[in-house]
């Protein structure tokens, strides 16, 4: 039941950036750039090769050596590690980093992704020596069938095939020796025994060609994976790169984006994009939110309205005042987020992990069992043996079964974040689909959350009603509940001096007015007070029987007047719920409203099972109580007031998420927009992801074993093997890239 709990950490690892201002370069001499780290004691560090878990474990162990480093976070899905150390400690670092294979790049803008790095990768490094060493292969294998009696061509052929193994194998000897001198068995270990072994034997054509089939698939392999690693990066190309900013002398002039300060007022002709987080001051437009909510239809804006970095101006002219800087709005925090989160690792990719770390030293073992016992059991030569057992080692490379879970995650994070739902981790994304229950608060959640005052009724008839709507009023506008903004807008007069104000979670707000203590609370306070009479339940019951929600004004002594506020219930919750129950899960109304009023809305929206009066550790309790009856249970709220309930459920949405800060440290997973319907598709794409996980692992694991058994029991040759291996794992990615698409095919 806490299995997702137990990985929350895991899920939310931190992603400081550097505290530095951007350096825009793009190499330094080796001098230069030990004298540029020297001054950092945190650096931020891309590495290009580093794909999985055993590459990730290569470099701890590379750094465990240097004493002054204080802690070290890797991100496999942005290829990217934070080292923090003490002062000149970062030079040490970066060195030990090569030493063990790998060429690590210091990023210094984490915008536009600028990097420093002394030996930057060109296109010939990345295509242009696996192509070459593939045309020196293929001309060795032609000279080696062509020409097998004469010697000079021999030659020839083996130093074409020498060629081509020093273009497209280098590092993988480098990296390869170091894994095998420290114990360890890697791919870059295996294949270069392989190697090897094969050009010893006198089969240096298929040794070239091994290596150069291999070099061209981690390269088609790289940029696959690529894509779906920089599927969510996209989102921040859609912020431009300058807007037109008001200056002190009333004039207009365009900036850059990172130079625009909070504060400042930005304007956004129609079909601009919005450059920064902002609040609109002047004009009315239609926004398109699509790129951060997922909503698909156009959101009216006006002055006051909150508004998205890299949401579409649509309709008319619009002046804003920026909240956020570049480096801060809410899609450079969803980007962030997303990246955190394919930092983490979901459970299948754990077990995918712990088999392959079992199953590569198995098939090694199986491949020296070949090598050296199969001439007396079998009576093959030594020859065939030993063959035999290097297409074994080729076979044995986990590529496939490695890569096929974390490809698959990231695909199915960056499909959520294009829907408008942000989920924090890998974790959380598999056990969606485990979901058997969910309690859905009612505000906000179920209903728009923007409810209006309906009346008021002034129950103490020698009070002056005028003086009481300023009394309500004036405890009202000093809450942000919904309900409490409801009555302040629905009501006015002349605000009084309020001292000792203070608000009490479930119950309402209090404050001194004048000489007396009033109260502005629901229902349940009066009673707890011993304030509600007969007639006053029955006036109550008849507005709460009508889904009003009411909140009462009293004193110590007696009840003033009754605020009765309706909430109306979206358009979407309806069908939200009916798609949960067709998925097999329970919805459950949790909320601090009077019973009869929740019922009302859960009538409304299909629920059956409702508990209101609930205070935030009643909502706590009913979450265990859901836990022990159904399994495993998800809270959806606002993120805030049901921050107690959203951390104890297995998985929590916050809804409306899009803007607000404490949303984001409060849940698991984000809704970006208020649309419900938002948790069943999170809960299909979950399902989905785990299919496609399995799939993969079906279609690594089964073209392994075929290729074993032919291996042992036919004529697989070397280069056969690099093809089913390299085959498997492009086929696994392509595969796990599909759920890149999983938007299209839903509802828009």
């Amino acid at each position: 039941m806490n299995r997702s709990k137990n990985h929350k950490n895991e899920a939310k690892q931190c992603s400081d950036c550097i505290d530095k201002e951007p350096v825009i370069t793009t190499a330094l001499s080796e001098g230069t750039l030990t004298a540029s780290l020297s001054t950092l004691e945190q650096a931020r560090f891309r590495i290009p090769s580093m794909d999985c878990a055993s590459e990730e474990a290569e470099i701890r162990r590379a750094l465990a050596k240097i004493d002054a480093i204080k802690s070290l976070r890797f991100n496999l899905g942005a290829r990217e590690l934070i080292i923090d150390a003490d002062a000149n400690s970062i030079p040490l670092a970066m060195e030990a980093i090569k030493k063990s294979g790998f060429e690590p790049e210091l990023v210094l803008d984490e915008k536009n992704s600028e990097v420093i790095t002394a030996s930057p990768k060109g296109l010939w490094n990345s295509w242009g020596k696996p192509i070459a060493g593939l045309v020196l292969a293929v001309a060795a294998e032609v000279l080696e069938f062509a020409f097998t009696g004469t010697q000079e061509i021999r030659f020839l052929g083996m130093a074409l095939a020498g060629l081509s193994i020093a273009l497209t194998g280098l590092d993988v000897y480098i990296k390869g020796l170091k894994a095998f001198n420290d114990g360890r068995l890697n791919i870059n270990a295996l294949m270069t025994i392989a190697v090897t072994g094969a050009f010893l034997i006198g089969q240096w054509p298929e040794a070239a060609m091994v290596m150069a089939l291999y070099a061209i698939a981690e390269a088609i392999e790289a940029k696959a994976v690529d894509r779906a690693r920089n599927a969510i990066k996209s989102l921040m190309e859609l912020t431009p790169e300058d807007a037109e900013v008001l200056q002190s002398d009333g004039a207009w002039k365009r900036e850059l984006v990172k130079d625009i300060p909070i504060g400042a007022k930005v304007r956004i002709r129609p079909g601009e994009r919005i450059p920064l987080d902002g609040i609109v001051v002047s004009g009315q437009s239609a926004i398109d939110q699509s790129p951060v909510t997922g909503e698909s239809l156009p959101v009216d804006k006006s002055p006051n309205d909150q508004v998205f970095a890299g949401t579409i101006n649509q309709a008319a002219e619009l002046e804003i005042r920026i909240t956020a800087l570049s480096s801060n709005s809410t899609i450079s925090r969803i980007i962030n987020a997303v990246e955190q989160a394919q930092g983490s690792r979901a459970p299948t990719q754990r077990f995918v992990d712990s088999f392959a770390a079992i199953y590569t030293p198995a098939v090694f073992v199986l491949a020296l069992i070949v090598a050296l016992w199969m001439p007396f059991l079998l009576e093959w030569t030594w020859m065939k043996s030993i063959y035999k057992a290097l297409v074994l080692l080729v076979i044995a490379c986990p590529c496939a079964l490695v890569i096929s879970t974390p490809v698959t995650v990231v695909s199915g994070l960056a499909a959520a974040a294009r829907r408008g739902i942000l989920i924090k981790g890998g974790v959380y994304l598999e056990e969606a689909r485990k979901i058997k229950a969910v309690a859905l608060d009612k505000t906000g959640t179920i209903t728009e959350g923007k409810p209006k005052l309906s009346g008021f009724a002034v129950f103490d008839v020698q009070s002056n009603p005028g003086e009481l709507r300023s009394i309500a009023y004036s405890l009202a506008s000093r809450s942000d509940h919904p309900v409490s903004k409801a009555i302040a807008e629905g009501l006015s007069g002349e605000t009084k001096d309020v001292k000792n104000f203070k608000a009490v979670a479930g119950r309402g707000v209090q404050a001194k007015i004048g000489n007396s203590t009033f109260f502005l609370g629901n229902h349940r306070w009066i009673e707890e007070m011993n304030l509600c009479s007969s007639e006053l339940e029955m006036q109550l019951a008849k507005l709460e029987n009508a889904g009003r929600t009411v909140s009462l004004l009293a004193t110590f002594e007696k009840v003033l007047a009754v605020c009765s506020v309706a909430d109306t219930i979206k358009s979407s919750s309806k069908e939200a719920v009916s798609e949960l129950i067709g998925l097999g899960v329970t919805p459950v109304m949790l909320t601090g409203d009077n019973l009869a009023t929740a019922k009302t809305v859960g009538i409304q929206a299909g629920i059956n099972e409702v508990k209101g009066n609930l205070l935030p550790e009643d909502k706590l309790k009913e979450i265990e109580s859901l836990q022990k009856q159904f399994g495993v249970t998800a809270m959806t709220g606002d993120g805030i007031n049901d921050a107690p309930s959203l951390a104890r459920a297995d998985i929590g949405f916050a809804m409306g998420a899009a803007g607000t800060h404490t949303a984001m440290e409060a849940a698991d997973v984000l809704v970006m927009n208020d649309d419900l319907r938002r948790l069943p598709e999170t809960i299909r794409l979950s399902k989905q992801t785990h299919a496609i996980l399995w799939q993969n692992i079906a279609l690594a694991l089964g073209i392994k074993f075929v290729f074993l058994y032919l291996a042992l029991f036919d004529n697989a040759s070397m280069w056969m093997a690099v093809f089913a291996d390299m085959g498997a794992s492009l086929l696994v990615v392509f595969n796990g890239l599909r759920l890149i698409y999983f938007n299209r095919q839903l509802r828009t």
